[in-house]
């Protein structure tokens, strides 16, 4: 589960890349060259193909394609008490990618949530057409180099 706009709760779709028991002692995110990743879902993460799913997610109104990538249920409580400010990115609607994914490396701890902020903080105060067809050059640039892929 991942929380949305407003802290509503959605499931984002995507393709299976890990194994099934992948987070059998616990939900945690994926590490370089983590062995829960299969040999495929090791490719569909470098090409960002296991993130097409949510395209669904968008038609159904839970994301958009830019904005903030939505954040995990189990972290959101933490996130709050650590970064103040933090529940400002429930401001908008979550996206595929956003301002903080094409200029911040891929991160797992609340230092690198901080950082992310920033960035989203930067977006949601300069929203434009503009600044999203910046993102989404950006983003393409990272698929093709398969740049901060996990």
């Amino acid at each position: 589960m991942r929380v949305g706009l407003h802290g509503r709760l959605f499931t984002p779709l995507k393709f299976r890349t890990m194994r099934a028991d992948a987070e059998s002692d616990g939900p945690r995110s994926a590490g370089v060259r983590d062995a829960r990743v299969t040999r495929l879902g090791a490719y569909l993460r470098a090409m960002r193909i296991d993130e097409l799913p949510q395209l669904l997610n968008v038609l159904r109104g839970e994301m958009s394609l830019i904005g903030p990538r939505p954040e995990r249920l189990h972290s959101v409580d933490q996130l709050a008490q650590a970064i103040p400010g933090h529940t400002q990115r429930a401001d908008m609607l979550p996206g595929i990618t956003g301002w903080a994914q094409v200029n911040h490396r891929y991160g797992a701890s609340v230092e690198d949530a901080h950082h992310k902020l920033g960035y989203d903080r930067y977006y949601l105060r300069h929203r434009s057409r503009r600044l999203d067809l910046w993102i989404l050059a950006a983003t393409v640039h990272v698929v093709m180099f398969r740049i901060g892929a996990r």
